[in-house]
């Protein structure tokens, strides 16, 4: 399969050694299995100029971004609740995203519309409710499992690996 073309994409998603890659703008790519409360760990490297999201039941999008260019947010170029690490337009971090180089790593949690935010090792969203959809949901079924799905509408370059989810314990 290295560098097949995955089923069910506009042919802009490939699997790659190991990794997820949006190689140009394209179509979004989900799960075909749906998930009511779960969490899910997801590494990814988005290149300078470019943004992506992972969709928490095909529902609530959590920003992927690039790096900030220096200076950004003394200019007002970061924008909140839509940078890294926030729900998209409803949730912003609650304390200063940290990047490291080369990969990032998110671990999400999604319990009924209750999300927690792990973004390298650091919590920026803590079990905090989610209002409703945000812009780019599949629907506004709330009450129902969802797919977990990536952005591809964007430019192009986006590449995801180690992706796993679990049940959280009860």
């Amino acid at each position: 399969m290295k560098g097949s073309r995955l089923r069910g994409t506009d042919g802009h998603w490939r699997a790659r050694n190991g990794e997820l890659v949006n190689e140009a703008r394209g179509s979004n790519i989900r799960t075909t299995r749906t998930f009511e409360d779960f969490k899910l760990h997801v590494e990814w490297i988005c290149p300078p100029g470019e943004n992506s999201g992972v969709y928490l039941r095909g529902r609530y999008e959590v920003q992927v971004a690039p790096p900030p260019a220096p200076g950004a947010r003394r200019r007002g170029e970061m924008s909140y609740p839509g940078g890294i690490g926030s729900i998209y337009g409803y949730l912003a971090p609650s304390t200063e995203p940290r990047y490291v180089p080369g990969w990032q790593t998110y671990d999400l949690t999604l319990i009924g519309r209750r999300v927690t935010v792990v973004f390298n090792g650091t919590t920026l969203i803590d079990n905090q409710e989610i209002a409703g959809p945000t812009g780019g949901a599949l629907d506004s079924n709330e009450g129902e499992p969802g797919p977990i799905y990536f952005q591809g509408d964007h430019h192009g370059g986006i590449r995801y690996r180690n992706i796993t989810i679990s049940l959280p314990k009860r």
